[in-house]
């Protein structure tokens, strides 16, 4: 499902107008981005966690050169689905 299409099935099922679930939608990603980006964790009870995940440092592999490289620390974007969440999917 596409961004358009959550934004076409949220408008028919609550009478808004595109334009306004369109902003909607974009003002909460904008949100949670830049919350992620922050280092802060957005939680959404009975959905999930969005949360920076630190990644440790780790030695790769540049198989062209056959060279090893190091991979400095980093973090990334992480959702973790609530338990819930997680029971209903299951158990569809």
């Amino acid at each position: 499902m596409t961004k358009a299409e959550i934004i076409v099935n949220i408008s028919e099922k609550t009478g808004v107008e595109k334009i306004v679930v369109a902003s909607i939608v974009e003002g909460f990603m904008s949100e949670v981005k830049s919350n992620v980006i922050d280092n802060k964790s957005i939680f959404l009870r009975g959905f999930g966690t969005f949360k920076p995940k630190k990644r440790a440092k780790k030695i790769g592999r540049n198989i062209k050169k056959n060279v090893a490289v190091i991979i400095p620390e980093h973090f990334i974007p992480s959702f973790k689905p609530a338990k819930s969440f997680v029971n209903k999917v299951k158990n569809r």
